[in-house]
């Protein structure tokens, strides 16, 4: 049993209405039962039509055509005339191909679709979203439009156009075309990207590189956004949709016959008016109007400049002179201290020797101080100048870097372009009479600076340092290192021995302080005296023995009567030999020695005699005579003269 329902069929055209077979079946559905993928295909989903529909039950009800049937002529006309009527048909369709832009015409529009008529089989329909308002507003029934046939057929017999495709071919075809012939196209800046911008040219996003917006430089890329400019296509990939343009080609275009006038004009000495393009840490670029110039750091000014932007800021226009231009690389040095006087015009007038002076530390190096006088102008003031009593190791225990100093003009070096300062000499130098306050021989109280293996370093005032040498610490004591005897900071009573001004050094004697304990023992140990004392220390080729009157002598085994001694045996033996100079004594107990050194004193006491006694009679009469000779000889020339003065 047939029953009749109502159900909701989707149709995409009123011909696809019409060729709807009626064995055609739909149960009961809604809009909300429709694919995504009908809703893709079919633009129109939505429109609803109610027709009446028969559920198949296997019975053939009415007449049934065989397909030889249908492809019959009609009764209504001849073979002939059926043939006939079909090519004036077919006459009327045009020939398209798929994947190309067709013009079209608009059939109707509503609000999702346009239906368009390419002279096809049927009409295609484009959703109102691909055209923009502008175009919207303007298109009407009847006018013609270019579109992109994508499928002359899609699975439900639609007719497949697009009007965005259509753009975007057209786009890529003005691009090509303009990258070929070098045409100047206008684009609109979206966007500001890394390293550059979106540009949008005829709907196609295209890069324009930060360095290809100007000439100059560009510190602020989002001026730029959403401003039309004329750009020029420098690069182009179809394949990988790649377009790059140059809004900086087309000004170098425009500057090239400039570039040229001036490159032909241009020479060493000319002075330019140029802007200030770009700032390096070695100088700064100037436009000169098609032409870059170098403008180095060491031409900015005549003083020290440690980064340009101290000189110069971005864009400041300025006048610069030419110093070098290269025909053959086009490079153009300019310079910008040149245009003002050199500061070293009269500069001897200007820092007299003696002057004193301010200036302000520039740079410190290991030998001294750099001082900048004025611009242009720097002196240099040697660590030998910076005190007169101080130990610099570097200038920096004194100054440092922008400090402002005063300081004393010494030496001015004009070809050399050198300044000599000094500093200690704004004081008196303590060193000038140094003899009346630290004269020879007398005594001082001193502090102990520093000790070395040689001698002990004493501070007798502020930057007065003299040196004991450690030789000089004690009449008696045989010290290897200062620390046996004193210690750092201990005040100790010195003895002016000596002072050399031209090297600055005072030589200084501690053990002077006290007398020479040599001079007594001298007197008291004269070689053959017999002595008394006590072993203070055992080696191995003899003792030591401290003797009463406080001298150490020496007892060598080979002069000992005692095969071995200990330390504080008491020894009785003769002195064998005294030095005086080498602070030595040497004791003997054999008796040989003992006759031996009291005949040498016996002789040596007989020639003392000898030198120092009465002279004989012999001596007087001989010296009588030579006086007499002596006399007479006076008497002769006497005469000789006053003869001659007649």
């Amino acid at each position: 049993m047939e029953e009749v329902v109502e159900a909701t069929e989707t149709v995409e055209t009123s011909a696809q209405v019409e060729a709807t077979e009626s064995n055609e079946v739909a149960t009961e559905s809604t809009p909300e039962m429709a694919s995504d993928e009908e809703l893709e295909e079919n633009p129109l989903v939505g429109e609803t039509e109610t027709v009446l529909a028969h559920v198949f039950s296997g019975e053939v009800e009415g007449e049934v055509f065989t397909l030889d049937q249908l492809e019959k002529p009609s009764d209504e006309y001849s073979k002939d005339e059926y043939n006939q009527l079909m090519g004036m048909y077919e006459n009327t369709l045009n020939e398209i191909e798929e994947k190309e832009i067709v013009t079209g015409r608009i059939i109707s529009i509503d609000d999702k679709y346009v239906v368009i008529d390419i002279g096809f089989k049927s009409e295609g329909i484009v959703a109102v979203n691909e055209f923009n308002n502008k175009q919207l507003e303007s298109m009407a029934p009847g006018d013609e439009v270019d579109v992109f046939l994508d499928r002359v057929e899609d699975k439900d017999g639609q007719l497949i156009l697009s009007r965005r495709k259509a753009d975007i071919l057209q786009a890529w075809e003005k691009i090509e075309a303009s990258h070929t012939s070098g045409e100047v196209v206008e684009g609109l800046i979206k966007r500001r990207i890394k390293g550059g911008m979106v540009v949008d040219l005829f709907g196609i996003d295209a890069f324009l590189p930060g360095s290809q917006i100007d000439v100059r430089p560009v510190r602020d890329f989002d001026a730029y956004v959403n401003k039309t400019m004329e750009f020029q296509v420098v690069k182009l990939n179809m394949v990988a949709e790649n377009v790059v343009v140059s809004h900086r080609a087309l000004i170098e275009n425009d500057l090239e016959e400039q570039r040229e006038q001036i490159l032909d004009t241009i020479e060493s000495g000319q002075v330019l008016e140029g802007a200030v393009k770009n700032i390096t840490d070695f100088g700064v670029f100037i436009d000169l109007g098609g032409v870059d110039g170098l403008l180095h750091i060491t031409d900015l000014s005549w003083g020290r400049v440690d980064n340009p932007s101290e000189i110069v800021q971005l864009d400041q226009r300025l006048n610069v002179a030419v110093i070098d231009f290269d025909e053959r690389s086009k490079r153009v040095s300019l310079g910008l201290k040149q245009l003002q006087p050199h500061p070293w015009e009269g500069i001897q007038s200007k820092y007299p020797e003696g002057m004193k002076v301010q200036g302000r530390v520039v740079s410190i190096a290991d030998y001294g101080a750099f001082i900048e006088l004025e611009k242009g102008v720097e002196g240099l003031i040697h660590i030998s100048e910076m005190s007169w009593t101080q130990h610099i190791k570097h200038p920096s225990q004194l100054v440092e870097k922008d400090d402002v100093v005063e300081c004393i003009v010494l030496n001015i070096n004009e070809d050399e372009k050198k300044i000599s300062l000094g500093v200690k000499q704004l004081t008196t130098d303590p060193w000038a009479d140094i003899l009346e306050r630290f004269p020879i021989g007398s005594k001082h109280q001193g502090t102990v600076r520093n000790l070395t293996n040689f001698g002990v370093f004493v501070e007798l005032e502020p930057g007065i340092d003299g040196l004991i040498h450690v030789s000089d610490l004690s009449w008696e004591d045989k010290i290897e290192h200062p620390n046996e005897v004193v210690k750092k900071d201990q005040e100790i009573e010195v003895v002016i021995l000596g002072v050399d001004f031209d090297n600055r050094r005072i030589t200084l004697g501690h053990k002077q302080v006290m007398q020479n304990p040599w001079e007594t023992y001298a007197k008291e140990y004269t070689p053959g005296t017999e002595v008394k004392g006590s072993v203070v220390k055992v080696t191995d080729r003899g003792a030591f023995v401290a003797l009463e009157k406080g001298a150490e002598a020496f007892l060598n085994m080979t002069k000992s009567v005692v095969a071995e001694f200990k330390e504080g045996d008491e020894v009785e033996a003769y002195i064998f030999r005294f030095d005086e100079q080498g602070k030595n004594i040497e004791l003997s107990q054999l008796d040989a020695d003992q006759k031996k050194v009291k005949a040498a004193k016996k002789k040596a006491e007989e020639k003392a005699d000898m030198e120092t006694g009465a002279p004989t009679l012999g001596e007087m009469s001989g010296l009588a005579a030579l006086k007499e000779k002596m006399e007479a000889e006076e008497q002769a020339e006497a005469d000789q003269k006053a003869k001659n003065e007649e």
